[in-house]
């Protein structure tokens, strides 16, 4: 079994909560204001995709850029 660790906020543990928060409010706001909130569902996914295809996150590269650093070196 795979515990991650929580001591700290690191850039990994940002992106699945993005990703988490960016699905649930999305799936939310699509059942309740308009439909057209799920194309924001079909984003998350298919960014998490191409994050794992070719290891490229946008996400990442604004984290970065506002100073939070990856454990994965």
């Amino acid at each position: 079994m795979f515990i991650a660790k929580t001591d700290n906020w690191y850039m990994e543990r940002i992106i699945w909560l993005l990703a988490g928060l960016f699905t649930i409010a999305s799936v939310g706001l699509g059942i309740f204001v308009h439909p057209y909130w799920f194309i924001l569902t079909s984003l998350v996914g298919l960014n998490q995709i191409i994050l794992s295809l070719t290891g490229f996150c946008p996400m990442t590269v604004f984290l970065n850029y506002l100073g939070i650093r990856s454990r994965v070196q």
